[in-house]
């Protein structure tokens, strides 16, 4: 025979549950909600630039999204791409490169700065993804250090980074290694005095594992796909399949370190089940990319702690008609 409980163990017990859940709740509430503009909204301007940033900085966004890579002289540059995309990408005679490449870790800066990121090449699927974009002749992949100065020159106090490493554990040539990325990233960081408005991201898990090592303080976000959680390489050698959910991965992955811990999943992986479970295990839930409407306002409903989009013009509209707070707009 299974013993009963006394019913005043059971009461304190389903009472410290609810007190634990009120608390997670009252402190995710006590947060903006996080509009990021992704690779500085890529769907309104140049991905990535320092033009597109800076609009998205005057638009008024919660934090700009954005991805690096190292040249060979080890500067660390901004970019999704670890080779030259012949999508958006001239040479220095304004002929669109006609294959992708070459790598930027094999770039000098210098080398690197020759080339004009500012357009689309037309009949491109991604011409076709972003017919809205503005172009911008004449920008460059800035560098970190860079989009730092630009944003506090615009005394944007209240701007947050969320920055992507761009490794690949399966390609382990055609990047910096997770620890020479982190280190320089860390130092940029440093430099600029804004650790406590950046936020690391990746899917290449590793690297988190070193930001916590190195800044324990520092928020992680643990983008996950279907691909990489299949993939042991990318998730530091967890097993994904030993745990019940993503979230609980997620969870065990980050560890016992402080600071802010983030799941950033695919939109269609984020339910009301998974969005639930990981609020209740203390982790942060902010999926990409999403772009529609109602999907926004879905995520929104589930509650989410923010959205990556390439629109942000589109989320502060559909945050406007929900009667949420807007990230300030710093106006020239």
């Amino acid at each position: 025979m299974i013993p009963l409980r006394h019913p005043r163990a059971v009461t304190f017990a389903a009472f410290a549950a609810l007190v634990a859940s009120l608390l997670v709740t009252f402190a995710a509430a006590a947060e903006p909600f996080d509009l990021q503009a992704h690779r500085g909204g890529r769907g309104l301007w140049p991905e990535n630039t320092l033009a597109a940033f800076d609009k998205a900085v005057t638009l008024g966004v919660t934090t700009l999204e954005l991805d690096i890579a190292m040249t060979a002289d080890d500067v660390v540059v901004v970019s999704h791409d670890v080779a030259l995309n012949p999508d958006h990408t001239r040479n220095a005679a304004g002929a669109w490169i006609s294959a992708p490449g070459p790598l930027i870790r094999s770039l000098t800066y210098e080398q690197l700065q020759t080339y004009d990121i500012g357009r689309i090449q037309r009949g491109t699927d991604y011409a076709k993804q972003f017919a809205y974009q503005s172009p911008r002749d004449g920008e460059r992949i800035p560098t970190l250090a860079a989009v730092f100065a630009m944003v506090q020159a615009r005394s944007a106090e209240t701007v947050r980074f969320n920055i992507e490493t761009k490794t690949d554990p399966t390609r382990p040539d055609d990047t910096a290694s997770p620890e020479v990325m982190v280190r320089a990233l860390l130092a940029e960081i440093d430099k600029a005095g804004l650790a406590s408005r950046v936020t690391v991201q990746s899917f290449d898990w590793r690297t988190l594992t070193l930001v916590a090592q190195r800044a324990p303080g520092m928020a992680r976000a643990y983008l996950t796909t279907a691909r990489t959680l299949a993939d042991r390489r990318w998730t530091d050698e967890i097993d994904a399949a030993a745990y019940a959910s993503t979230p609980q991965l997620v969870k065990a992955a980050a560890g016992t370190r402080s600071g802010p811990v983030v799941w950033s999943p695919s939109s269609r992986d984020a339910t009301s089940t998974t969005v639930t479970e990981a609020r209740s295990l203390g982790l942060l839930v902010i999926p990409w990319t999403v772009n529609k409407r109602n999907e926004m306002s879905l995520l929104i409903g589930l509650g989410v702690d923010g959205l990556i989009t390439d629109y942000p013009d589109v989320l502060r509209d559909v945050m406007r008609a929900q009667g949420m707070a807007l990230p300030t707009a710093y106006k020239r």
